[in-house]
């Protein structure tokens, strides 16, 4: 698939049929991942795979808390809104069923001596997450990046093994989109115009194509 049509049509992808996922697409998806710049070259990035079902249930039970704690509050306001209730919706059926997908893989992130202050540490390794997302689309894989459970990152570090030094900055559930529903569809995408959001020289200057 052209990088193009990749990028226009990847939405967020938050059900997914339980089918397995193949373990060679597992490997390309991950490859494409590692290609991702980073400062200094310095790839300080590792890439959790969790397939085991126990495993999973025990970090939906983390991720369905912080679900609640973030936005169980705010469903009422939210479900007012004919498009924030759509994504709303969407969202909430993976908070609940996040076991049922076929895989979920945390970026995580070596913190220990960081050795660029001025960067955040998003810029390290959210360019790899990005690879890994695009290269999923292109094989017909869905995606959505979700930070939720960070709520409880001390545990989910715990449950995991992740040693002192190494931070969670993503979990990306991975599999089949299920194409029954809306929330399991690629694009197009509703983005916002290039021209109302791209400034020239000074800020607030805008240019037609």
């Amino acid at each position: 698939m052209d990088v193009f049509e990749a990028m226009s049509t990847m939405r967020a992808i938050r059900r997914f049929k339980p089918d397995p996922v193949p373990e060679e697409l597992l490997w390309r998806v991950l490859e494409a991942a590692t290609k991702a710049p980073s400062g200094g070259n310095r790839q300080p990035w590792r890439f959790l795979v969790v397939r085991d079902a126990e495993t999973k249930r025990r970090l939906a039970e983390i991720y369905r808390d912080g679900w609640q704690r973030v936005y169980g509050g705010l469903r009422e306001q939210v479900m007012a809104n004919p498009d924030s209730a759509r994504i709303y919706r969407a969202a909430d059926y993976l908070a609940n069923h996040l076991e049922e997908v076929p895989v979920l893989i945390l970026a995580v992130l070596r913190t220990a001596d960081w050795p660029a202050p001025a960067s955040p540490y998003g810029s390290y390794i959210y360019p790899a997450i990005q690879n890994l997302m695009l290269a999923a689309r292109a094989l017909g894989l869905g995606t959505v990046l979700t930070t939720v459970y960070r709520m409880r990152e001390p545990e989910v570090r715990e449950l995991l093994d992740i040693p002192d030094g190494w931070e969670t900055m993503g979990l990306i559930p991975l599999g089949w989109p299920d194409e029954r529903y809306a929330a399991g569809r690629f694009g197009p995408l509703r983005r916002q115009p290039v021209e109302e959001v791209t400034y020239w020289e000074r800020w607030g200057e805008t240019r037609s194509r």
